[in-house]
């Protein structure tokens, strides 16, 4: 009897095969006191488990293909220098020191302080960042405990079962899947956004995520048939199951070589009209993506990595030539860097200064508001984005704006910054467009005053459907009620686009849902016209921007913003995406 079970789609394709499930016994962490005699050698042991943690990581290295996409090796380089790094160092070594504990302990209790930061975080980018600290983490406490690493104990049977199930997966073992057989993953913890994630889109390795209990519930060496687009698992399928999929798997492949022939084309609806396709960069392997799918420019560069993860703040000079890379790589596109969003939802690890978490992270003192507190912070990136705007189109968004007041306190700011660049003489665009991100309801609610102050709006959906729905989205225990079409939810994104519209001037969407190809024509109908997203869904969305007829979406449309009734909303959805 065959069994269905579900989790998190993170790459898509379809493998029929049989599970690998990979030993899942946990690691027994003991705390033992060591004479004080002792301690210089336990501290030497911790440091030979991460020199051979770095050898490790590093023959990964070599193992890479000279045809694989350059982030993957970014992504190996990333743990060695979380390895060198003073947190996972020095730190584990003091507490060895103090407490004359064991390696294994003082590793661990500094894993839990690093990680209770992360958890503290709001971005789900940034949170998923906890997921390396326990992958390092875990590749040293194995050494130290076991003195091997998991391919040691599990490569001799890997290559029989193309399919793995584990409990989480390191970015590290993602790149020796394929050598050593593994055609699908299957883990029980992660998200789409996680490294490993990542790795196995770019590498084109289906996975399924966050299917908990997967161990538990599917068997070594049982048949399997994993959907990595609508994270499905097929336990023990039948001659019906395998047939459809076969099927299935054969329009795949038909539907991304016609995907592939959209990369030069023009997104454009079948009336004519031209939509403007931008991506959202968080990664410089987001901009080598972003040049091979043909987009139009770069929607949203954030700028807070420059600032996480590092004793200090950059200085303007840094910022500057950061930016002037982006630009160099745009190549002449426009492009909108969104200000500092460090806040109490993304905290300085490592640092003293910086803003505090507060009773309530995601109500507290971020985007704007934190910027509006630390002129002298706020006032280095804007000299630095007011240079840099001598060389390329470039446009400033102020991320969080909740009222107007903050937008003219904005435009204060960047005009004093105008001065100093003026007493320097340093050339700038003296009409540099600067813009709001719509991502709360208030801003929304006033969008028609906030746009009588800016040059554009960005419509941010993903805390716009958090703050309006008070939901967390990777939350497991409320993600079920995360709703982008619910009435209340578009009619914050109709009232924005209205405003938009009433001030003449443009409105870009610039979260996941601008992304999501079964919101693209909603969206459209709603009136939108400028997506940013994810290098990886641009020709998703395009494929159905040239199949859709403008004309046909009115009365569809006005009829979702007429609806009360969430339950109704997804029928509304399919009758829409079923127009040709």
């Amino acid at each position: 009897m065959s069994l269905l079970l579900t989790g998190i789609g993170v790459s898509r394709g379809i493998v029929i095969g049989q599970a690998h499930v990979a030993d899942g016994e946990p690691m027994e962490i003991l705390e033992y006191n060591l004479p004080r005699a002792e301690i210089g050698s336990e501290v030497e042991r911790f440091h030979q488990a991460r020199e051979s943690a770095k050898a490790q990581l590093q023959n990964v290295r070599k193992q890479i293909p000279t045809d694989a996409p350059a982030e993957i090796g970014a992504f190996i380089d990333t743990h060695l220098l979380m390895l060198d790094d003073e947190a996972l160092s020095e730190a584990v070594a003091r507490i060895i020191r103090q407490e004359q504990c064991n390696a294994e302990w003082a590793l661990q209790a500094q894993r839990d302080e690093l990680v209770a930061v992360f958890d503290q975080m709001e971005d789900p980018y940034l949170r998923t960042r906890r997921d390396d600290v326990d992958h390092v983490v875990s590749r040293v406490q194995r050494l130290l405990m076991r003195g091997d690493d998991i391919w040691d104990e599990e490569k001799s049977r890997a290559g029989a079962y193309p399919i793995l199930v584990a409990e989480d997966v390191s970015p590290a073992d993602v790149v020796l899947m394929q050598s050593r057989g593994i055609r699908a993953l299957i883990t029980e913890s992660g998200g789409p956004l996680s490294h490993t994630s990542i790795l196995a889109r770019s590498l084109g390795i289906p996975a399924v995520v966050g299917l908990h209990r997967a161990r538990q519930l599917l068997r070594d060496g049982e048949s399997l048939i994993i959907d990595g687009l609508k994270g499905a698992v097929f336990a023990n399928p039948g001659e019906r199951e395998v047939a459809y999929y076969r099927h299935k798997r054969r329009e795949l492949f038909k539907h991304v070589r016609e995907l592939k022939g959209l990369r030069g084309e023009p997104a454009c609806t079948l009336d004519g009209t031209r939509i403007q396709l931008l991506a959202n960069i968080e990664l410089p392997e987001d901009l080598r993506l972003f040049r091979k799918t043909g987009g139009d420019g770069i929607g949203l560069y954030r700028t807070e990595f420059l600032y996480m993860n590092r004793p200090d703040f950059p200085d303007e000079e840094e910022q500057y030539r950061s930016y002037l890379e982006i630009l160099a790589q745009a190549d002449g596109m426009p492009v909108t860097i969104r200000t500092l969003d460090l806040g109490a939802d993304k905290r300085l690890i490592g640092r003293e200064t910086g803003p505090d978490d507060g009773h309530n992270p995601a109500l507290g003192l971020r985007g704007i508001r934190y910027s509006l507190s630390e002129p002298g912070i706020f006032l280095k990136q804007l000299r630095a984005l007011l240079r840099a705007s001598a060389d390329a189109p470039l446009r400033i968004m102020l991320p969080l704006v909740a009222t107007t007041q903050e937008v003219l306190q904005a435009q204060q700011m960047i005009e004093v910054a105008k001065q100093s660049l003026d007493a320097r003489g340093q050339d700038y665009d003296p009409a540099i467009p600067v813009g709001a991100m719509i991502e709360v309801p208030s801003a929304a609610l006033t969008a028609h005053q906030i746009a009588r102050h800016v040059d554009f709006l960005s419509i941010g959906t993903n805390d716009l459907i958090q703050y309006t729905l008070a939901i967390d989205r990777v939350d497991d225990h409320v993600n079920y009620l995360y709703d982008p079409v619910h009435p209340s939810v578009l009619k914050l994104i109709s009232t924005t686009l209205q405003a938009g519209r009433r001030a003449g001037i443009p409105v870009s969407m610039c979260g996941e849902m601008a992304g999501d190809p079964q919101y693209t024509r909603l969206l459209l109908g709603l009136g939108l016209r400028d997506f940013s997203m994810h290098p990886s869904t641009l020709l998703e969305v395009k494929r159905v921007i040239t199949r859709t007829d403008l004309k046909e979406l009115g009365g569809r449309t006005r009829g979702f913003l007429r609806n009360t009734d969430p339950d109704r909303a997804p029928d509304l959805l399919r009758r829409l995406n079923a127009l040709h």
